[in-house]
């Protein structure tokens, strides 16, 4: 039974989305069209993207990134704004959940060499902030999250447009990061990291980098989805099999439940076009509201399919990922680590990360008004 429970609250969002596919299927019986609603080529590169992440972190490359900054700075200020920022830009390349299940074990670790009475409000203060960078800075790239990926891909942008739609709230998003850094963060010491940790096979790391090189011309449109998923099945196959046991299938069968969810309504007349006109003009504000309650990935999908509006869309979804906990499920991660942690305050933990959020999403909107 508690098995159950468990993977109920770690895939609500898969069974949900199950729920309403299943649901959908009532109105709009089974047929070959759903294969139509299936955009293959975002799963293809999901899959692609996972495998070759997983593989250059297997080889420990971030962990001695991060030892070796924790060697360079003492107080907690540089260091949190050192991982801060490390957060931010490697979420660009590395999505924002794969970065935080690499930053944040490494940020308690650190804190577990910590001992005074400001320990826990830095802790704290530095984990939401580590999340949010790596939420705003994934953003800023097509291959930075799961819903950017998608959007890029539906609505057929390049690379340049993609950035003019989203680089003002980026650039503003890091000037707000690192300004809560200097000013949340408490004066603290920390102790030099012990022993030294090596990267565990240098051809690996060049060899995945290279994969991940390979996804980026897919992405880019250069090279086609198919060649990039022989090119890397057949890597992994011959050099670590074991990753594909890394990658998140859940999130992938969770991209197709709303595939065929938002394929059936959109073959109901009568309910697309009031979701339709519901939607039209307020594409933002929806995006971020439907965000706070389902997460910003499902919004994207579902909203993708009532309106043309890609750029407010991409807007609304990102700004999205802000707010609530589950707005970004990327969010889940830090909190699962942290609530699993020595001497824990969840209660705690959700108050500030709410706070911090909900005034990052405030200014972002601000901005969104001003631009508009």
């Amino acid at each position: 039974m508690n098995t159950v429970i468990n993977f109920i609250k770690k895939e609500a969002v898969l069974i949900i989305s199950g729920i309403l596919a299943v649901i959908s299927c009532f109105f709009v019986p089974p047929s070959a069209k759903y294969l139509d609603y299936i955009d293959f080529r975002v799963l293809i590169l999901l899959l692609c993207l996972m495998l070759a992440v997983a593989g250059i972190r297997q080889t420990g490359a971030f962990t001695v990134i991060c030892e070796f900054l924790l060697k360079k700075f003492r107080s907690i200020k540089a260091v949190g704004l050192m991982l801060l920022l490390l957060s931010f830009f490697m979420s660009m390349l590395l999505t924002n959940d794969v970065t935080l299940v690499t930053m944040i074990p490494f940020t308690l670790l650190m804190f577990e060499r910590i001992s005074c009475e400001k320990k826990a409000r830095a802790e704290i203060t530095l984990l939401v902030l580590e999340t949010a960078a790596a939420n705003l800075g994934s953003m800023l790239t097509p291959m930075g999250n799961p819903q950017n990926l998608y959007l890029y891909s539906k609505f057929n942008l390049s690379m340049g447009e993609f950035l003019g739609i989203i680089f003002p709230y980026s650039a503003l998003s890091l000037v707000l990061l690192v300004i809560s850094v200097f000013v949340f963060l408490p004066k603290l010491k920390i102790e030099e990291p012990k022993g030294s940790e090596k990267i565990q096979g240098k051809f690996k790391l060049i060899l995945f980098i290279l994969l991940f090189g390979v996804n980026m011309l897919t992405i880019l449109r250069i090279l086609d989805e198919k060649i990039l998923l022989a090119i890397v099945a057949a890597t992994v196959l011959l050099v670590d099999r074991k990753l594909f046991l890394k990658a998140d299938y859940s999130l992938l069968l969770t991209f197709v439940f709303f595939f065929v969810f938002v394929g059936n309504m959109g073959a109901i007349p009568a309910l697309s076009d009031t979701l339709k006109n519901v939607l039209l003009g307020n594409e933002v504000g929806v995006s971020v509201l439907l965000s706070q309650v389902i997460s910003n990935v499902p919004a994207a999908i579902l909203l993708s399919g009532l309106s043309d509006n890609g750029a407010a869309l991409i807007i609304g979804t990102n700004l999205g990922g802000l707010g609530t906990l589950i707005a970004s499920m990327a969010s889940l991660i830090t909190y699962k680590f942290y609530v699993g942690a020595k001497g824990s305050s969840p209660k705690k933990y959700i108050l500030v990360f709410t706070v911090f959020n909900v005034c990052f999403l405030a200014v972002l909107l601000g901005l969104y008004f001003v631009l508009r």
